[in-house]
């Protein structure tokens, strides 16, 4: 059996890993959806390391382990958005993903959020919508001279404690 992945805070030296895991999760996980043009204008959202580190240290950032390795990274925004959810392509389909949208959600329940969206990009929408996420509206994201393709996408939390929140049947 896999072992199941591990979690941790974002920490202040993980920027630069964490921006080089989206680049690659970016070019390997999203190239059937979008075309090169836009696969690069996203990619180039990482240029600035300091500037995508600053951006995961405002949210809540949790960061997925795999015997010890960094294998991905999501964060929560103003408890009401996962903002990001990305993993390295060499650990991809291990529930990494899973892990990180589970603690989130039960993060933003436990502070009373009562539901969670999130701008789901054509490569993620399927993994969003297995886990019960409703599609809301189809949205155009303008980086650069590139246009992409994202969903906006809802889910209702179980309220802080309840049977469903818990995990108990």
């Amino acid at each position: 059996m896999a072992a199941a992945p591990g979690l941790r805070p974002f920490l202040p030296g993980d920027g630069p890993r964490l921006a080089a895991l989206f680049r690659a999760s970016v070019e390997r996980l999203a190239d059937d959806y979008y075309d090169e043009d836009q696969l690069a204008a996203w990619i180039g959202r990482a240029d600035d390391e300091d500037a995508f580190a600053a951006r995961l240290a405002a949210d809540l950032t949790l960061v997925g382990l795999l015997r010890g390795e960094i294998a991905g990274f999501a964060s929560l925004k103003d408890n009401k958005s996962v903002d990001m959810l990305y993993v390295h392509p060499d650990f991809a389909r291990r529930g990494v993903a899973s892990a990180l949208v589970d603690a989130l959600e039960k993060l933003a329940a436990a502070r009373g959020a009562p539901k969670l969206n999130v701008d789901a990009s054509d490569a993620a929408r399927d993994f969003f919508a297995a886990r019960g996420y409703v599609p809301q509206s189809r949205n155009t994201v303008v980086l650069g001279e590139e246009w992409l393709g994202n969903t906006t996408m809802t889910k209702e939390l179980a309220p802080h404690g309840s049977r469903a929140a818990t995990g108990n049947a």
